[in-house]
């Protein structure tokens, strides 16, 4: 049955190549690109957006091209589908396809006002809070024997000739789950363009802004079923079409060079600090979504949904947004944390979003310091109990130890050190994992050493049942 499609609300010819959007996937097609989709549509403007990717992706660029930048979002859950047609691209970008120099000029334009950001944690080549000069990509975009290959790179050359040119900063805004993801943009931009040498740091931090944001929608990788629904929903193919759930969120610390595009006639928050926000989205929805994944994937669960039929494992993630991560925020009065948490459960149970534990576990030793170390540090510094987090990092071990190899860009490294006859030890011997303060706790690294032992010696539902303490529903 073919489902009512929200069209473009706006005069598309009116549109400018004002916005570059570096790391375009699934995630910005669903999220960004429609609130500023619904606020052209409030606001009118023109503020078009040029998509880009740097390594894999340029031949989904090129379908959207082929398309005139038109696709779907579909926004369903188990019972309801709705459907609109974006239409606030103008253009696409990828360095094999356009040539190394594409991007930069780009950069440098004088319609060029916001650079958006989804290259996820391990894009912004950071370790302690700065750009991390070990990284081997770093190194060589910083020999200038060819053209950069970081996303940080890309911008500093930009930037370059931004300012060579005369032109005005800019805004460049992250939309990765990390804290305080817009200083660390600007640690990593001002480091790489220290490193270069001459006074173009100066430049920008006179002249760009980095401004904080936090992103929320559950916009799981395509499937053939996904990919059928759409096509049933629509009575025709959309290559480029993109399902989701039906619940946004996103807000912007406002902090822009001149206008902002009109992100808050679409329904995003502007505000003075985005922080309580953050921290509340990182630690009860991704450390939800990371314990998930772990413990999930031991239990034989191949998918979120699938989780949340699992009345321990259900309960168990009630516990510790509730009672392990909630007590480590500092939210403004008016937010209803237990409501937040109990609609957050909702959401998982989208049985339409098929969103797979296996792709959420990607990257894990990035994610793991933000979503899970840092509020357990903080319950060991409160003396207050962390059952469900301690599974959550034993279960993180356990997998690494006997699941199939989740992609991570310290993958190999964790892999042997799960294998060895001390996996825990090993694991936390490895350098920069998390905070040392607490890699070094050995309250921390004795109770996740109990809690993988149990996993061993009993298996992963045996030791869900023993932390489980959230009454039944």
């Amino acid at each position: 049955m073919t489902v009512a499609v929200t069209p473009v609300p706006f005069d598309r010819a009116a549109l400018r190549p004002r916005i570059l959007h570096i790391g375009f996937g699934a995630f910005a097609r669903a999220h960004p690109m429609v609130y500023l989709n619904q606020g052209l549509g409030v606001a009118g403007g023109d503020w078009g957006v040029v998509a880009a990717r740097l390594n894999s992706g340029a031949e989904a660029l090129s379908d959207l091209d082929a398309a005139d930048g038109l696709y779907h979002v579909a926004e369903a859950d188990g019972e309801t589908m709705a459907l609109r047609q974006i239409g606030v691209l103008c253009g696409t970008c990828h360095p094999a396809r356009d040539g190394a120099e594409a991007l930069p000029d780009l950069i440098a334009s004088p319609e060029l006002s916001l650079i958006l950001l989804t290259i996820t944690e391990k894009g912004y080549c950071t370790r302690g809070g700065a750009l991390d000069m070990d990284h081997g990509a770093i190194q060589a975009d910083l020999a200038g024997t060819k053209p950069p290959q970081t996303a940080i790179g890309v911008i500093v050359a930009g930037l370059e000739r931004r300012r060579a040119s005369g032109g005005e900063g800019l805004t460049i805004l992250s939309c990765d789950n990390q804290p305080d993801n817009g200083a660390l943009t600007r640690a990593a931009v001002l480091g790489f363009a220290r490193a270069r040498g001459g006074d173009l740091a100066d430049w920008i931090e006179r002249e760009v802004r980095f401004p904080s944001s936090m992103v929320d929608r559950i916009v799981p990788a395509m499937t053939d079923e996904s990919r059928a629904l759409i096509s049933e929903s629509l009575g025709h193919d959309d290559g480029n079409a993109i399902l989701c759930e039906p619940f946004r969120q996103w807000v912007i610390e406002d902090n822009f060079v001149g206008q902002p595009p009109p992100f808050a006639e679409g329904g995003a928050l502007l505000v003075p600090d985005v922080q309580p926000f953050e921290d509340m989205k990182l630690r009860l929805l991704n450390g939800a979504h990371t314990t998930l994944a772990w413990v999930g994937q031991l239990l034989g669960q191949e998918t979120v949904s699938d989780c949340m039929g699992n009345a321990p494992l259900r309960r168990a993630i009630r516990q510790l947004m509730l009672r392990e991560q909630a007590p480590t925020l500092h939210l403004p009065k008016d937010v209803d944390v237990t409501a937040y948490a109990d609609d957050l459960l909702s959401r998982f149970g989208n049985t339409r979003l098929k969103h797979q534990l296996a792709q959420i576990a990607t990257d894990s030793s990035q994610k793991m310091p933000q979503r899970l170390f840092s509020p357990i540090g903080a319950n060991l510094q409160a003396g207050r109990p962390w059952p469900v987090s301690a599974l959550a990092i034993a279960a993180w071990i356990a997998g690494l130890r006997h699941l199939e190899p989740i992609d991570d860009p310290r993958r190999d490294e964790l892999r042997q050190a799960a294998s060895g006859a001390d996996p825990v030890a090993a694991i936390f011997g490895l350098p920069d994992l998390g905070p040392a303060e607490l890699i070094e706790n050995v309250a921390f690294t004795d109770r996740v050493r109990d809690v993988f032992n149990q996993i061993q010696e009993s298996g992963i539902a045996h030791a869900l049942d023993m932390i489980v303490t959230e009454p039944r529903a």
